[in-house]
């Protein structure tokens, strides 16, 4: 069975970097290089980590033979916790609960999203205060390693009790039921483990319970949804100069003492960006138009700064939740206790999406207003209205930009409609006995729609200022950005008459997420806490 499988991450090769599970913290870029393919994951073999999960798993076992009652282990799910599940019966109670829970909707999760989810739930189930088996873990590790990854439909969690139906599509997988992605196809788990090598997993008691009831779908897709945006805020920068320099604005703007002055580290760091690309290689800089620019460049490194903060204050939270036991009930293997908790509660996940798609979207929304400068002769410093390039008789019969700025004033639009609070519709469901609930994976999955709008606004302007640059070079203007102007015309001709553009658009946004695209480099957003030391990676 063959089917659309979305975004494709590599398998990982032998010689890939090992991130080991267990002992050390895991950050959200070594989270990002398991889902991208570009590492391996492993748990991680040191006694002190392997004895705390068979702890766990035995302390479980003798509790129940003591006669303890333990949620979700030989009772009922949520407002059901009352029925009482006889011992001859208990060990079936692990597969019924995935079964029930299969029921999510929408879109499947791509690749990299899939493996997010994936490597999060591994973090936190290998701290050994779950009760799940070190087989069950090191066969994560092992589906992620061999590319089986869960088709793990989109919608349907509220965000506490965990993501429990997102999640019971990775308990499914590892059970050898359902669907999964493997080398390019929609395939039965069952057929794909086979060919992987691998054996399905027999889920034992409270297993399914500890892989479902968590927050790692959503906090999987904010690793992502974090990089992503860490990505486009650079891009951003970059094409803010651009823009600078093709409305012919004061580069005064970007002053480095003026950002000392006011020092939000995000705004200092977006406006250092924006100086280093307009005086690169002692660009000469054209007479400006205005004393003061209009907002949308003048402002540029205090609204893109906004969300590179956003990210940094956001890096702890999600690094937090990442390596956080969050499901219910935990179970104490040192202490000999089981704790009935509330740790599945998804809100600081929440808070930080809702943050952050807003800050996302209010960047869209100034790459927006940049294009309106850039189409409009009153605003963009002599250019030709709408950037049309036609110079001989028939001029009038072509329209250039036009449409396009019309689509990211549509685009901008929609992503700003996304970023009402997901935090704000908690509402009451199961019976009551969810009654607060945080609606963190909506949030994510807000953030993910809002980057992916503007990223199509983003790659709409990289067309225009390409497009403005050629008409400035006719003036002996060189760009600001001349690698990235190069990148783009090795895949999109200039516009010197109307053409579909739509293939255009596609062309720049395949090369951006292939990593193509020249935006510049951001490996001092977060210094040297997110360098490669941070990636737990290694020989133990």
């Amino acid at each position: 069975m063959s089917a659309s499988v979305g975004l494709q991450r590599k398998v990982p090769g032998a010689d890939a970097p090992v991130i080991r599970f267990g002992a050390s913290a895991i950050v959200p870029e070594a989270i990002m290089a398991l889902a991208r393919g570009e590492a391996q994951a492993v748990l991680d073999d040191a006694p002190a980590v392997r004895a705390r999960i068979r702890a766990a798993v035995d302390t479980l076992r003798d509790l129940l033979d003591a006669g303890e009652r333990v949620y979700g282990v030989n009772t009922g799910f949520g407002e059901s916790c009352q029925n009482q599940i006889s011992a001859a019966a208990v060990d079936q109670l692990p597969l019924n609960l995935v079964r029930f829970h299969g029921c999510g909707t929408g879109r499947f999760l791509d690749e990299i999203e899939s493996s997010a989810v994936m490597a999060v739930r591994l973090a936190s189930l290998a701290r050994g205060f779950s009760a799940v088996r070190e087989d069950l873990l090191e066969r994560l590790c092992d589906m992620m390693n061999a590319g089986v990854l869960p088709r793990i439909p989109a919608e349907g969690s509220v965000g506490a009790s965990g993501d429990l139906t997102p999640l019971s599509y990775v308990a499914a997988a590892l059970a050898g039921e359902r669907e999964v992605t493997f080398r390019g196809r929609v395939v039965p788990a069952a057929l794909a483990l086979a060919e992987s090598g691998l054996r399905p997993v027999v889920l034992q008691i409270k297993e399914s319970l500890a892989l479902m009831n968590g927050t790692s779908a959503m906090t999987g897709l904010a690793c992502v949804a974090f990089d992503r945006s860490a990505r486009f805020a650079r891009w951003a920068a970059r094409l803010s100069a651009c823009v600078s320099a093709a409305v012919r604005g004061n580069p005064g703007h970007f002053d480095q003492r003026i950002f000392s002055l006011k020092p939000h580290a995000g705004t200092r760091l977006a406006g250092a960006w924006i100086h280093a690309d307009l005086s690169a290689g002692g660009r000469p800089a054209a007479p400006p138009a205005r004393l003061q620019d209009r907002y949308s460049v003048r402002c540029a490194p205090h609204v893109i700064g906004v969300l590179v903060d956003a990210l940094r204050f956001g890096r702890e939270v999600v690094t937090t939740e990442i390596n956080g036991v969050n499901d219910n009930p935990l179970i104490d293997g040192e202490g000999r206790a089981v704790l009935h908790s509330g740790n599945f509660y998804g809100g600081h996940i929440c808070l930080m999406m809702d943050s952050i798609k807003a800050s996302v979207a209010s960047v869209a929304d100034l790459l927006d207003r940049q294009m309106v400068l850039l189409c409009n002769p009153h605003t963009n410093g002599g250019l030709p209205a709408d950037l049309v390039a036609r110079q001989g008789a028939d001029r009038t019969l072509h329209h250039g930009f036009k449409a396009l700025q019309i689509a990211t004033s549509a685009l901008a639009a929609e992503a700003q409609k996304l970023t009402m609070p997901a935090s704000a519709f908690s509402r009451s469901t199961e019976s009551h006995n969810q009654d607060k609930v945080s609606m963190g994976t909506i949030g994510a999955r807000d953030c993910l729609r809002i980057l992916e709008l503007s990223e199509q606004i983003a790659a709409i302007l990289t067309l225009g200022v390409c497009q403005a640059a050629d008409l400035r070079a006719r003036e002996g203007i060189p760009s600001p950005a001349p690698d990235l102007h190069a990148a783009v015309r090795a895949r999109v001709a200039f516009n010197d008459a109307d053409r579909r553009q739509d293939l255009d658009i596609d062309a720049v946004l395949v090369a951006y997420r292939a990593g193509d695209l020249p935006i510049g480099r951001f490996d001092d957003m977060f210094g040297p806490v997110a360098g490669p030391a941070a990636l737990n990676t290694g020989a133990s």
